[in-house]
């Protein structure tokens, strides 16, 4: 198993500088690059990045991203450069507990309005990154309990497979 505390750590910074701002966010997307890498392609940074470990990660926000009405094919045509080490991605959500699964209807436009409207629902905030070694980790904060900060490494598996997915060779 490969070492993820360098994932965490960046994760970490994502998750406080996108916090800092509240919730109801867009879903925002970052680029990992290794602090040196990124120091090296613009040196004009020196001073204003901390240069920890030479292998630390830099998260660098994509601004023109936009997630669209379909997240996932949106992410299917994303391909990184070498340079990019790994990315994460910023996003909230509102679910509700599995007792009430079956209530909800199947039309996609329909079930969102069913949840967001529903008293019981939880918003949550996820901060999922990969690596291009394979290595992946998810960061969780619930609206209802901020103190408290969520993590495993597989957090959000279909979102890690759909980041992973974007370092595959164009095709």
């Amino acid at each position: 198993m490969a070492d993820s505390s360098r994932l965490i750590a960046c994760l970490m910074d994502i998750e406080r500088h996108v916090s800092s701002a509240g919730w109801d966010q867009p879903t925002r997307l970052f680029a990992l690059v290794t602090t040196t890498t990124l120091l090296e392609v613009e040196p004009q940074l020196r001073g204003r990045v901390p240069e920890t470990a030479e292998d630390s990660l830099t998260a660098i926000e994509q601004d023109e991203f936009h997630a669209g009405e379909d997240l996932f094919e949106r992410l299917s045509g994303i391909y990184w450069p070498d340079t990019v080490e790994g990315c994460a991605i910023a996003l909230e959500r509102a679910f509700l507990p599995p007792k009430f699964e079956e209530d909800v209807p199947e039309d996609p436009d329909e079930a969102a309005q069913f949840v967001a409207s529903h008293p019981e629902k939880s918003d949550v905030r996820v901060v999922v990154g990969v690596l291009r070694d394979g290595t992946r980790h998810g960061l969780g904060r619930l609206l209802s309990n901020p103190d408290d900060l969520l993590g495993a490494e597989d957090l959000v598996p279909g979102l890690a497979d759909a980041l992973t997915d974007t370092f595959r060779s164009e095709q």
